[in-house]
């Protein structure tokens, strides 16, 4: 029997790589989620949750995170053609020390704000799977 201990970096590439997979099975029909309505669903997440974020090392609020999100997504706009490409790119760790993005839950607990918004999206496009349009 093989034994390990669930890592918060075993856990989140379990994240990516069970999204990875549940977006391949979309196929080709993938865009039809619409990104731009994700990236918005995301944002809106982010500053509609009250919780607080911390980026490097700083606590902001929720408003303040999600408008920092935004301007990040505008300037990697031509880069993001995914949901996860936001996450990545806008919302998983600072540009200038590297440090992750964490989120504060409402138990006091810290964690990635990428897989925090990993589970979110995964919520996002199940809820579109059992309501298509």
């Amino acid at each position: 029997m093989i034994c390990f201990t669930w890592t918060p970096r075993l856990w989140i590439f379990t994240v990516l790589f069970l999204t990875s997979l549940e977006v391949s099975s979309d196929g080709p029909g993938q865009q039809s989620e619409g990104i731009e309505s994700a990236i918005q669903f995301l944002l809106n997440h982010v500053a509609d949750s009250g919780l607080i974020f911390i980026r490097n090392s700083k606590r902001h609020d929720a408003a303040d995170a999600a408008e920092h999100m935004n301007s990040k997504y505008e300037y990697f706009r031509d880069k993001i053609k995914t949901p996860e490409d936001f996450i990545r790119r806008c919302a998983s760790k600072s540009l200038l020390s590297g440090e992750p993005y964490l989120v504060v839950l409402e138990n006091g607990e810290e964690i990635r704000t990428d897989a925090w918004l990993l589970r979110a999206l995964t919520v996002y496009r199940r809820g579109l799977a059992a309501n298509p349009a």
